[in-house]
């Protein structure tokens, strides 16, 4: 068998509980054990799991596959703790739902992330935030799933997304000073420094893979009147005049572009998101995202100092369960 390169693809790393709704499998994992768990997996082996946050998005970005004719753009791999025999039930959901994956890691209680890089990946998507944690701190661009799974339209052939720009797209660094000096100290260095650009943040190379799927669509429209572009990329941000100019001229210096751009200036994401309706948003805030959440399919990026553990906190309980 040939070899199968990965190098020039847009690859998604995607835990099944992020693809599916796992919450009754997983209640069966916390409440009665492995065991109990392993038992109900066999005993529904052949119930279809439901839809969960993240299967619109990746169905849709799946579906960009027809761009090219003999050889796919875009990739998605399981990457699970599940065991392999617990992990079949995930697959044959996978099948019944026709979804193109056909590639997975399961390793049994284990954080699989660590096989990101290897596998050219430049998203993972786990509901997991022990994982996803663990990831960003490696420095790989993970996100943690939020809210339940929104209802996927499938008349609706687009595939829109959200970003916001700071510590998502660009690293954290103009968000601390924010956070250290308030809103005027902030204005005054993005204005002084708006020729400068951010050090790109951890979804910044996914953005750039996202392009190039775009770049493919351009070229079918310009053979095909009738193509119709499905891809539409939007920044939404807390940011406003005049801290707007550095966000778009570093978006230019990385090479990476955005169809529109949403300059906030605090007004609630969430009522934007219930106009655009993103099939997935990703924000480095949580607070942010709880209101998005309950109407958008959310991801929690914990990058930067915001999302550093609090050490006076109380410790929260550690998150159990298969994915």
């Amino acid at each position: 068998m040939a070899v199968y390169e990965l190098k020039d693809r847009l690859v998604v790393g995607i835990a099944s509980s992020a693809l599916f709704d796992l919450a009754e499998a997983d209640a069966i994992f916390r409440e009665q054990g492995e065991d109990a768990y392993r038992a109900y997996q066999e005993a529904h082996l052949d119930d279809t799991l439901e839809k969960g946050v993240a299967f619109p998005f990746i169905r849709r970005l799946l579906s960009l596959n027809d761009l090219s004719s003999d050889d796919p753009l875009v990739e998605a791999i399981i990457l699970s703790r599940n065991d392999p025999d617990t992990g079949l039930r995930v697959m044959r959901s996978i099948q019944a739902y026709g979804l193109p994956i056909s590639r997975a890691i399961f390793m049994q209680g284990r954080s699989p992330y660590h096989f990101m890089p290897a596998l050219n990946m430049s998203l993972f998507l786990s509901a997991n935030e022990d994982d996803v944690r663990e990831a960003v701190a490696l420095g790989l661009p993970a996100g943690r799933v939020l809210g339940p799974g929104v209802a996927d339209e499938g008349d609706d052939q687009d595939l829109r997304i959200a970003f916001d720009f700071d510590g998502v797209l660009a690293d954290d660094a103009s968000e601390q000073v924010y956070q250290s000096g308030g809103i005027e100290d902030f204005r005054f260095h993005e204005t002084t420094n708006a020729a400068t650009p951010h050090d790109p943040g951890p979804l910044r190379d996914f953005l750039a893979g996202v392009n190039r799927l775009q770049r493919r669509e351009e070229e079918q429209r310009a053979a095909d009147a009738d193509y119709k572009m499905r891809v539409h990329v939007s920044l939404v941000t807390a940011r406003d005049a005049p801290a707007h100019e550095r966000p778009v001229r570093s978006l230019k210096n990385w090479g990476v572009t955005v169809n529109d751009a949403f300059f906030l200036g605090g007004i609630d994401k969430s009522t934007i998101m219930e106009v655009l309706k993103p099939h997935i948003f990703f924000d480095d805030q949580v607070g942010h995202l709880t209101g998005t959440a309950r109407s958008t399919p959310s991801v929690h990026i914990p990058f930067g100092k915001i999302n550093e553990p609090d050490r006076s906190a109380p410790e929260p309980e550690p998150e159990q369960g298969q994915e």
